[in-house]
């Protein structure tokens, strides 16, 4: 098996504005997650609020935990109803489980939803990924 594992996307739109706009509420989405879709936390999770900046309109919760398998970030928009989400995994992952439990955390149905496999030459199995060197090594002679 090649390939490093995948990465999911989730832009969410009418988000839940109390939810977006608590550090708690994304701290404890952050701590709860990793154990809903099976992966394993290393850390407590990072999260902070932010003050928008040259916009004051942009400010929001930013946070991320690092999990065994990689980490899950988070930006939040409040003011915009809005929320990005990523999950990076080495390990497959229940997609449908996780997209199900943002629905429900941040409180809206409008996602936008794209993944991705990552590293899609990495030697996951290095008998295998050695037979694939040699057999490419094979063809250049």
């Amino acid at each position: 098996m090649i390939g490093f594992g995948p990465h999911l996307m989730v832009d969410g739109y009418d988000a839940n504005y109390e939810t977006l706009a608590s550090v708690e509420a994304v701290t404890n989405f952050l701590d709860e997650l990793p154990k809903e879709i099976g992966m394993t936390k290393i850390m407590p999770p990072y999260v902070f609020k932010y003050d928008g900046g040259d916009k004051p309109e942009d400010w929001g919760v930013s946070g991320f935990v690092i999990i065994a398998e990689s980490h899950i970030s988070i930006h939040t928009f409040p003011e915009k109803g809005y929320f990005s989400i990523d999950i990076f995994s080495c390990k497959d992952f229940d997609v449908d489980r996780a997209i199900e439990i943002i629905k429900e955390y941040f409180g809206t149905d409008r996602l936008e939803i794209k993944q991705t496999e990552r590293g899609t030459e990495f030697p996951r199995d290095i008998r295998i990924a050695t037979s694939i060197t040699n057999a490419q090594r094979n063809r250049l002679i």
